[in-house]
C-alpha cells in the first residue's frame, strides 16, 4: 500500500463538474419508494434535503465497468488498487432548496486520500467535496467519504455491531425488500451488484443478504424528519456503522433535543443493532 500513496495523492486537488437539471419524475419515484403519499410535483416545488443524490448520476458505458457494478478505477475518482468501494459516511450543509425546473451545477473537488490498516486489512479512504449551484447561488455543499477495502474472505470475521436505543420519540419500521432495493438503485443509476445480486454477495462478498444502500439510509433518516418536524434540516453529518440487510426489518429512528436545535438520528437492523447513525441540525 505504501509504495501506491504518492500515486494516489496525485487527485488531490483534481477537479469535476457537471451539469443537469432538476426534473420532475425522479421526485415522484423517490416519494413512492419511500412510500410517501406527496402530490405530484410541479415546476418551481422545492425538492427534499437530500435528493440532489437523484441528479448528476454516473452513466458509464458498460464496457467500462468492473466486476462488482461500479465503473472501473480512475477518471475522477483515484485508481485505488482494492477490489472493494463502499460509502462511509459524509457531512451535508442545505443552503437553500433546489426546486424542479432548475438548471444544476455541481463542482467536485478530491479533498483528501488517506490509507489506514483496518481490523479486516488494508483501508483508503477518499473524500470528496460537492458544491451545488442553482439560480446562480449555491444550494449545497457535502463532503462525501468513500472508503476501499481487500476483497473479503469467508473467514472474515462478522462485522463489529453496537446495540442502539430500543426505543425512540420518532420511529419508523420498514421492510427493506429486493423491489425497494431495485427501485432505488435504478432511480441512483447504481450498478453495484451488492444491492441485487444475491449470487455475487453470497459468493464474492460472503455476506447473508442483500446490502441495504448507505444513501438510502441516509435519505431515509433524512425522511423522518420531514414526517416529523415542520422546520428544514440545515444541517447533516452520517456515519454508516453496520450493514443492514434485505432479509432483515429494519427501523429509522429519531430523538430531538430537548432545545429543539437538533436531532440524533439512526437506522438499527433486524437485531437491535446501529446501522447509519446521524445528527441533523434544524434551520
Amino acid at each position: 500500500m505504501a509504495e501506491n500513496l504518492d500515486h494516489l495523492k496525485d487527485w488531490i486537488g483534481k477537479t469535476e463538474t457537471k451539469h443537469d437539471v432538476a426534473t420532475a419524475w425522479p421526485v415522484a419515484a423517490m416519494a413512492a419508494t419511500f412510500d410517501r403519499d406527496d402530490p405530484e410535483p410541479r415546476v418551481g416545488d422545492a425538492v427534499a434535503p437530500g435528493w440532489h443524490w437523484l441528479y448528476f448520476l454516473e452513466a458509464k458505458p458498460a464496457s467500462e465497468l468492473g466486476a462488482d457494478g461500479h465503473p472501473k478505477r480512475g477518471g475522477f475518482l483515484p485508481p485505488v488498487p482494492l477490489p472493494r468501494r463502499m460509502w462511509a459516511g459524509g457531512r451535508i450543509e442545505f443552503k437553500r432548496p433546489l426546486r424542479v425546473g432548475d438548471a444544476l451545477r455541481r463542482d467536485s473537488e478530491i479533498l483528501a486520500v488517506e490509507p489506514k490498516q483496518g481490523k479486516s486489512g488494508n483501508l483508503v479512504f477518499v473524500t470528496v467535496r460537492h458544491t451545488v449551484h442553482t439560480a446562480g447561488e449555491v444550494a449545497v455543499v457535502e463532503e462525501h467519504d468513500i472508503v476501499y477495502r481487500d476483497a473479503a474472505k469467508a473467514t472474515d470475521p462478522p462485522p463489529q455491531a453496537k446495540a442502539a436505543p430500543s426505543s425512540a420519540q420518532w420511529r419508523r419500521e420498514i421492510a427493506p425488500g429486493p423491489v425497494m432495493l431495485f427501485r432505488f438503485s435504478a432511480l441512483t443509476f447504481n450498478g453495484h451488484r451488492i444491492h441485487y445480486d444475491l449470487d455475487y454477495v453470497h459468493d464474492e462478498e460472503h455476506y447473508p443478504g442483500l446490502i441495504v444502500h448507505g444513501p438510502m439510509q441516509t435519505l431515509l433518516m433524512l425522511d423522518l424528519c420531514r414526517r416529523n418536524e415542520q422546520r428544514p434540516v440545515r444541517k447533516l453529518d452520517y456515519r454508516a456503522q453496520h450493514p443492514v440487510f434485505h432479509t432483515e426489518p429494519m427501523t429509522i429512528n429519531g430523538n430531538p433535543a430537548t432545545d429543539g436545535s437538533k436531532i440524533d438520528l439512526w437506522t438499527a437492523n433486524g437485531a437491535g443493532s446501529y446501522a447509519m447513525v446521524g445528527t441533523a441540525v434544524l434551520g
